[in-house]
């Protein structure tokens, strides 16, 4: 491994491209936003991935082995591309093999879930030194959040924001908590600061993100997400508080007293599953059993008017008998769920659920991932008919194609289109629902606003 000097260096002469690419969750779209950032205050111009740069970053993912050879495939794309160019790659696929990417043709530069604040200054080393630079460290050991931030987006009306990182769950599929390390929050300060920046640039909605949510708060004193939440609704221009997911055993009642109080908050949690046969969950060492997530379900229905709930599935997990997947889809049917994200299992190399020994074929989990998405859709289908002819209050996001029809989400993350003679983008609008289509509903504009 490198050892390289972390004495901050004076800017290159000639301004640079980079351009960015990621690989997996939210929390990876943010570090990329951020790096971004880093580079562009420091003097470089941020390019188009499929564009001319001079240095390319790849922010990669492995919480499956699917997620290791995309972020192969896209190193080689883009040397293939642009020989001469920096490549520099980061993320949890470099963290756990970083030796295994370094020797990619084309990798100038590996990085893993840390120390990514000091990447230009890393990057500027190389181009004196002109030799490779690997800079992973022991994310075992990590216990202070490391601080970036971002003030603009390429999204105009919806802003996420990372307020945590790491996990100690150790689900028995999960790579996570092995590429991301314990749980670390952020500061309270450093959030409010930041939500500030976004709101002053024309954000309208934040989207709190990290790897375990429910842990913030966990390692640092006098502060916990329904504080955090309290000191965030505050923010008088925020219009809208989201989550991009929530534990089940996170849903509590001092959980649904802080938020009954905060309406910025939206109505919509995505509520995390991932089987509902207790067996199976008891194997994925999830921290819950179905009767208990169907109570906090429960809880949030009777606590919100028109909530929705989304999750994900795992189907497929090994040892699942035909009667756990039968129990498991009966069980999301039951609960009504908005919107699920389905996944058929896919053994990671390093987590105990890849070591057991009742596999399945890929055609039964195919099959089975074919009958719970069917499911998934007709739910979603029914949760948008039952808004027919109602009033919504829908942030317009973006211009579709089809002419002057506008798009965005209700609180409840419904999507919605409506036609308009001018710009609706970044607007928050009451419409009328008058139809739906399979993932979508169409409404009008009010008139009378």
């Amino acid at each position: 491994m490198k050892i390289v000097n972390h004495e901050n260096l004076n800017g290159l002469q000639n301004k640079k491209i980079i351009a960015g690419f990621t690989l997996g969750c939210k929390v990876n779209q943010y570090e990329t936003e951020a790096i971004m950032e880093l580079f562009k205050n420091r003097g470089y111009e941020i390019g188009f991935f499929e564009d001319y740069a001079d240095i390319y970053l790849i922010n990669t993912c492995t919480v499956t082995n699917v997620g290791d050879k995309k972020s192969r495939q896209m190193i080689r794309r883009v040397h293939k591309k642009n020989p001469n160019a920096t490549i520099i790659v980061v993320g949890c696929y470099a963290q756990v093999a970083p030796k295994e990417v370094a020797m990619i043709e084309g990798v100038d530069m590996v990085l893993g879930t840390h120390q990514r604040n000091q990447i230009v200054d890393l990057y500027e080393e190389y181009t004196k030194l002109q030799e490779p630079i690997i800079q992973v460290d022991n994310i075992m050991k990590v216990r202070e959040f490391e601080e970036m931030s971002i003030s603009t987006l390429q999204e105009k009306t919806r802003a996420y924001l990372k307020i945590q990182e790491g996990c100690d769950r150790f689900c028995s599929y999960c790579i996570i908590p092995y590429t991301r390390g314990p749980v670390r929050s952020r500061s309270p300060e450093n959030i409010i600061k930041e939500i500030k920046t976004l709101v002053a640039n024309g954000y309208k909605e934040i989207v709190l993100t990290g790897i375990h949510v429910g842990s913030y708060g966990k390692d640092i004193k006098n502060i916990d997400l329904n504080e955090l939440l309290k000191n965030i609704h505050s923010i008088q221009e925020l219009e809208r508080i989201r989550f991009s997911s929530i534990e089940p055993t996170f849903v509590t009642d001092a959980f649904i007293q802080t938020i009954q109080r905060l309406p910025k908050v939206c109505r919509h949690f995505h509520l995390s599953l991932q089987s509902g046969s207790n067996r199976t969950l008891k194997r994925m060492n999830r921290k819950y059993t179905k009767e208990m997530y169907q109570e906090k379900a429960e809880i949030l229905r009777k606590a919100f008017i028109d909530v929705a709930l989304t999750t994900d599935v795992i189907v497929g997990f090994p040892g699942e008998t035909r009667e756990d997947f039968e129990e498991s889809y009966k069980f999301v049917e039951q609960i009504q769920f908005s919107k699920i994200h389905v996944f058929p299992y896919s053994p990671k190399k390093g987590t105990p659920a890849a070591q057991y020994p009742d596999q399945l074929s890929n055609k039964i989990k195919e099959e089975r991932s074919k009958q719970m998405i069917q499911l998934g859709e007709k739910l979603e289908s029914q949760f948008l008919k039952k808004h027919l002819n109602t009033i919504q209050k829908v942030l317009f996001e973006t211009r579709v194609s089809e002419g002057n029809q506008y798009e965005g989400h209700t609180s409840n993350y419904m999507k919605v289109q409506a036609y308009s003679s001018r710009s609706l983008e970044n607007e928050t609008q009451l419409v009328r629902i008058i139809d739906h289509r399979k993932d979508h509903l169409i409404g009008e504009i009010l008139d009378n606003q």
